[in-house]
């Protein structure tokens, strides 16, 4: 199916719209490097912030504090948790598995 054709105006409010949900993910993905909020905050955030529930779990896991890309992919396989999935799309099961795995690192 191709994509309409939009016309100035949309095109631009479209822009703008990608642009206010990259800096949201950004912001959000940094505080959770800082330390400022933690994994269940950001699936807290993700239930209630359309733009937060759309970014993809590898992102987010990749942006925690010491998890880099290949700890991410092994985690996500391990809980049974597709690359494509994003954190709204997650099952309360694969929500609680990757809640334990963090909480259990933290003790």
């Amino acid at each position: 199916m191709p994509l309409p054709e939009l016309d100035a105006d949309a095109r631009r409010e479209a822009l703008e719209k990608a642009a206010v949900a990259r800096k949201v993910r950004a912001r959000v993905k940094q505080q959770l490097k800082a330390g400022e909020i933690d994994l269940a905050e950001v699936l807290r955030l993700a239930d209630g912030d359309e733009v937060v529930g759309k970014t993809k779990v590898a992102e987010v896991l990749e942006a925690m504090p010491k998890v880099g890309k290949v700890r991410a992919r092994r985690l996500m396989e391990r809980l049974d948790i597709s690359p494509s999935r994003r954190l709204r799309g997650l099952g309360s099961k694969q929500r609680e598995r990757l809640l334990a795995t963090f909480a259990s690192e933290r003790e």
